[in-house]
């Protein structure tokens, strides 16, 4: 139980949050008011996506009344800038400017005659792009790759697009003019005042001008106090806890952070039913992981800080490298050619500088919480659902689920004692985050004897080696890995180990459905029952996949051209985005293909999987019948009860919603109605329910075992981390609930019931689920 003063000093942090989030979000906002960004506010996204339909309604009418001649000669003219720009789009590229003008803190923006022209030219832009990507496609293409993702902001890229085309001698663009550019977004300007009643023209005078801007309504300052309100109460930071978190209840109240309800937004089940009464044992699996202390790895948080100083950039640690400005030539006030080349050579370095900090977020946001709990002796991570029953930390930093960087940081607070499976475990670590993951255990533990020297060269000199450990697939893990190892079995100067070692299931969508079909050929292939060495799913049905594809393309069908296909279909892929990955993994070998050939590896993929892991394939297609005839039968969502008891609720409505893809502005979903409709939406449903069944599934095998395990264990979705001395117990909990879920049950039939199934489920029923105890690759 913690002490007065630490309930205290609990409270204080999260007090402190709670500013820090403030702080934050009110820093946030004030520097998109300064960069004339507000449309990217919390206020401005809020209030242009319910704005939207409405605007777009009225451009709609307008245009309409233009077409049959009755809206007077004066929108005569403006139209027919619009002719290739959709409502929806006109609206977006509206609104955007609006709101980043009158909002802006720099003078002079609010001016309704810059409002007006900034729309204009918005639109002006975009409908210029539209017309390149129709001419010359393929060098539009080519100029955005090379030159028009380096630059900042709208403005620059169509300069840049202005300036290469000029020099490649393409039709230039017929530029339209400022006077018809004020004149369109004038009239585009009048349709948001009139419909929202959100803006208003005021004047003051400037000498002996009068200057007409445009400013907030008192209506909209309300509307804008009330969406901040409501963001600053889902503001705070998030981070972990100096004390254990509160114990969640089966309503899911109450448990995480001590003020979670002033805070809010941490419920225990997200994007759940709040009504759900959720059961004991998932409740129980929570507030167990929630106990667990953790602490920060000194030698990591050491070797950080240093590679932060000396701007070196090691996998997902990504700290900021700022070039410096060129020097300025001394002829640059009275040279026009040099100060041009100048400007050039520093935009190119602030645009550089630019995307560096921007890759680097993350990395310095986990610093600077590392910095925060640098001489904390062990903190907590609170955790919640999300509505299939995966468990995920609250906090985003110094969290077990972060990145490879982020996961290396964490060690577990309490000691083990040296056992002889320390070193199994401990060398299994080091040679599997290294990449040797294909590899039979005895292979990975020799590969470490093998390599005795360079774990100790790295754990002495991790700076001057970083050209060795940086090329393993997990560089900091590994590093991580190598410490522990050289400090308690090659030196022998520590007595006991607290590392996070890590298991991971072998394709555990394939390990679930083999499960429920009763499939042993598949579950052979995914390490369910015993194998003398791991199995390679991905190179078996490489293998069968491999004469059905076109002859120039078969030396190029191995395990990596078919992974992500066969890791995904499980998941309800379909063989849209089966093309991109192979596409690009046949990219990778410097292998083009062509359309109809991509179609032919493709279905020789998918047929193959037919072949190899039959029961898992029927399964899903028996998924996707039932569920459509239940939705046919009237169902609005789908509810099942997992074997811990967590009770899974999917509600999917469909959404009235238009995607248009804007030129300068990317990929923008315009909402034309507000939340879901009332529709079901039925093919949602019959993709998500086998994916959504399958998580829900690995997160109860989980429930089930992490309760049954009483020492420090986390978890990485369907991977678990315990102590090297601890690891031998968990996998053998882990095979043991195994079993239990598919062979002393039949949750497939079960399951059917709880949706009313129309047809029985098609189980092969060829394999004896309580093999998986035998089975030394299930998870590894």
């Amino acid at each position: 139980m913690p002490t007065p003063a630490q309930i205290d000093e609990q409270i204080a942090l999260e007090r402190e949050q709670i500013r820090q989030g403030l702080k934050e979000l009110r820093d946030n906002t004030y520097k998109l008011e300064d960069k004339s960004y507000a449309s990217a506010s919390i206020y401005g996204v809020v209030s242009i996506e319910q704005l939207l339909p409405d605007i777009v309604d009225r451009i709609t009418g307008t245009s309409n009344r233009v077409r049959q001649g009755s809206a007077g000669v004066a929108f005569a003219e403006i139209i027919r800038y619009l002719q290739d720009l959709e409502a929806e789009a006109a609206a977006a590229i509206a609104l955007k400017v609006t709101f980043d003008k009158v909002f802006s803190i720099k003078p002079g923006q609010s001016v309704i005659t810059n409002i007006t022209d900034a729309i204009g030219t918005a639109v002006e832009n975009e409908c210029m792009m539209r017309h390149y990507e129709r001419n010359v496609p393929g060098l539009l293409n080519v100029l955005k790759k090379n030159y028009y993702h380096r630059s900042i902001g709208t403005t620059q890229k169509v300069t840049v697009i202005k300036t290469l085309m000029k020099r490649y001698k393409v039709d230039t663009w017929d530029a339209w003019g400022r006077s018809n550019r004020v004149k369109l977004g004038g009239w585009l300007l009048d349709c948001i005042c009139e419909v929202s009643n959100y803006f208003m023209k005021t004047t003051r005078r400037q000498g002996r001008k009068t200057i007409l801007d445009l400013s907030p309504t008192p209506e909209f300052l309300s509307v804008k106090d009330d969406i901040m309100a409501q963001a600053e109460l889902f503001s705070p930071l998030a981070w972990p806890m100096l004390i254990e978190p509160n114990d969640w209840t089966p309503d899911g109240k109450h448990g995480g952070y001590i003020l979670n309800e002033v805070m809010r937004g941490n419920d225990m089940v997200r994007r759940g039913n709040p009504t759900r009464i959720q059961g004991e044992q998932p409740v129980k699996f929570l507030n167990r992981i929630q106990k667990v202390a953790y602490t920060l790895n000194p030698f990591i948080v050491g070797v950080a800080k240093t590679l932060q100083e000396r701007q070196i950039e090691i996998g997902k640690f990504i700290p900021i490298v700022e070039m410096p400005l060129p020097p300025k030539p001394v002829d640059i006030a009275n040279n026009t050619e040099s100060r041009k080349d100048y400007r050039r050579r520093a935009s190119e370095v602030c645009n550089i500088n630019a995307q560096a900090f921007k890759k680097s977020c993350r990395t310095r946001m986990t610093m600077n919480a590392v910095e925060r709990f640098k001489d904390v002796e062990k903190f907590f991570i609170p955790w919640s659902f999300d509505y299939r029953g995966r468990a995920y930390p609250i906090p985003a930093f110094l969290t077990p689920q972060d990145t490879d960087f982020g996961k290396s940081l964490l060690k577990f607070h309490n000691h083990a004692p040296i056992t002889r499976r320390v070193e199994h475990w401990l060398s299994f670590q080091c040679a599997t985050t290294y990449g040797r993951t294909k590899d039979t255990i005895e292979e990975r533990l020799e590969w470490t004897l093998e390599n005795l020297n360079l774990i100790k060269r790295i754990a002495e000199d991790p700076i001057g080696t970083l050209s060795e450990w940086e090329r393993a697939d997990e560089p900091w893990t590994f590093l991580a890995a190598c410490d522990e190892y050289y400090h308690c079995v090659i030196e022998c100067d520590r007595n006991y180990t607290n590392s996070c070692v890590a298991v991971d299931a072998t394709c555990s969508g394939l390990q679930i459905l083999a499960g429920l079909a009763r499939d042993e050929s598949t579950a052979k292939l995914v390490n369910v029952i015993p194998n003398e060495r791991p199995q390679d799913a991905y190179k078996v049905i490489a293998d069968e996949a491999k004469p059905h594809v076109p002859v120039h393309l078969q030396p190029y069908m191995d395990r990596k051209t078919t992974k992500r296909t066969v890791m995904t279909v499980p998941y309800n892929a379909k063989p849209f985005s089966n093309r991109g990955y192979i596409r690009e993994a046949l990219a990778e070998k410097g292998v083009e293909v062509e359309k109809d050939d991509l179609t032919a590896v493709v279905k020789a993929v998918r047929d193959a999987m037919n072949v190899i892991v039959p029961g898992p394939m029927r399964v899903m297609k028996w998924i996707e019948s039932e569920v459509a005839a239940a939705i046919d039968r009237g169902a609005t969502e789908l509810s099942w009860v997992t074997p811990s008891g967590f009770v899974v609720t999917q509600k999917l409505m469909k959404k009235d919603v238009k995607r248009i893809e804007l030129q300068l502005l990317g990929g923008v979903k315009i909402h034309v109605a507000d939340g879901d409709t009332n529709e079901v939406d039925k093919n949602h449903h019959k993709n998500a329910t086998a994916p959504n069944l399958i998580h829900s599934l690995d997160a109860s095998l989980l429930h089930l075992s992490a309760t049954s395990f009483k020492k420090p264990i986390s978890l990485i979705h369907d991977s678990v981390l315990c102590r090297a001395t601890d690891m031998d117990d968990l996998s053998e909990i882990i095979r043991k609930t195994y079993m239990y879920l598919f062979a002393e049950h039949d949750y497939l039939t079960d399951w059917a019931q709880q949706i009313g199934a129309e047809f029985n489920p098609p189980i092969i029923d060829t394999l004896k689920p309580e093999s998986v105890i035998e089975s030394t690759y299930f998870f590894c």
